[in-house]
């Protein structure tokens, strides 16, 4: 049995230093930044938009559900009407880059304007105060 200084330190634990805690205060908003943000956001957003109603309709094709709507809707209408012929792939697809389009726009409109609603709020109600810790 030694009790020399090494053994000592080394059945000593090693104590992590304190977690130094830092509070701020989210006082403005860049508004390029926020624009550029919501952009590349709605952008995201838009090719997903795409991508998903592309597979729902291959889905919904090869499943053979198109088929059974359009000859139930044959069958009320008359045989003349093909209800495919209105909702046909390349509709589809149009709709749905026009409605991603669409997205993209009013998605960077909102990030616009909610920049410039918190930049105005943070005036009278003084903005968020965020806690961050170093680890």
């Amino acid at each position: 049995m030694s009790n020399t200084v090494a053994d000592k330190l080394a059945k000593k634990t090693r104590k992590k230093a304190p977690a130094k805690q830092v509070r701020l205060k989210l006082v403005y908003v860049d508004f390029w930044s926020a624009v550029k943000f919501s952009f590349l956001v709605a952008i995201c957003f838009a090719v997903v938009s795409v991508v998903a109603t592309i597979l729902i309709y291959t889905v919904l094709l090869q499943t053979g559900v198109f088929a059974q709507v359009d000859q139930l809707f044959m069958d009320i209408v008359g045989e003349d009407n093909s209800l495919m012929k209105i909702i046909g792939f390349p509709q589809v697809l149009g709709f749905s880059v026009v409605v991603g389009i669409l997205n993209v726009i009013v998605g960077t409109a909102l990030g616009a304007v909610g920049s410039l609603v918190y930049n105005l709020l943070v005036r009278v109600l003084g903005g968020f105060q965020l806690g961050f810790t170093s680890n």
